[in-house]
């Protein structure tokens, strides 16, 4: 009997110094994962916010972007533009081309440069190259200048016999201007030229440029190209394909 007693008393020593050993084991857990916890909670807490990019660098890069890599990109979605417009012309009984003007037809780096990198709606414009210089008075010089793979574009669609479109965000009241800017930069025989009503009756960019390529569809046409520089210009549809140039100097909501 004695035997079997002692037995008994070796196993249940032998239980509670098991269960003593995981309840240590599992503390020794606990507390790591609460001392890991604590350290990411700290770490997260202390981290600086990053320091936005140093506005002078920016604009020096822009520079540096645009007498570098921008007219070779330029040239890349334009040819993709050009070789989509020629493979589905041909699919639609009546198919057209769309176009924006400022930074995708027409460039106004030589306003950008007078006013560094700033914008200004009104004011004159009357000592170049140094600024400031007003939008308006800018577009009324005429002097912006073609933005050569468009330009070609255009004169390929015209040779296929595909009209072309502008459709802008400038005003009525400079359609005289812009006429003689696109003819003085090469453009000719275009089929209309869809620009805000002074006043600006219709809201964001985006809104008036997707109800101008509806009005261009409702007389019959398809769009099949519909190229600008803003995001604002593709928005909405009413074309088969768009293509965004690039334009990192400004955004056009």
């Amino acid at each position: 009997m004695f035997p079997y007693a002692s037995g008994d008393m070796r196993v249940d020593a032998l239980s509670r110094h098991a269960s003593t050993g995981s309840s240590r084991a599992l503390r020794t857990l606990l507390l790591l994962f609460l001392s890991l916890l604590l350290q990411a909670c700290a770490t997260t807490q202390t981290r600086p916010e990053a320091t936005p990019a140093n506005l002078g660098e920016l604009k020096a890069a822009l520079r540096s972007y645009h007498d570098s890599r921008y007219p070779a990109e330029i040239e890349a979605v334009v040819a993709r533009a050009s070789a989509y417009l020629l493979a589905h012309a041909g699919d639609v009984a009546r198919p057209a081309l769309v176009l924006d003007i400022d930074e995708t037809s027409l460039s106004n780096w030589e306003q950008m440069m007078a006013d560094d990198f700033g914008y200004f709606t009104d004011g004159p414009c009357d000592n170049l190259p140094k600024g400031p210089c007003g939008a308006i008075a800018w577009n009324a010089t005429g002097r912006a200048t073609a933005i050569a793979p468009t330009l070609r574009l255009f004169h390929t669609a015209r040779e296929h016999n595909v009209p072309v479109y502008f459709v802008t965000g400038r005003y009525e009241k400079e359609r005289a201007a812009t006429e003689r800017n696109l003819t003085r930069a090469g453009y000719a025989d275009w089929a209309g030229i869809y620009m805000r009503k002074d006043g600006n009756p219709i809201g964001s960019t985006a809104e008036f440029k997707a109800s101008q390529r509806a009005a261009i569809e409702a007389q019959g046409v398809t769009i099949v190209v519909n190229m600008g520089d803003q995001p604002s210009d593709l928005a909405g549809g009413h074309a088969l394909q768009g293509f965004l140039l690039p334009n990192p100097f400004y955004r056009i909501p």
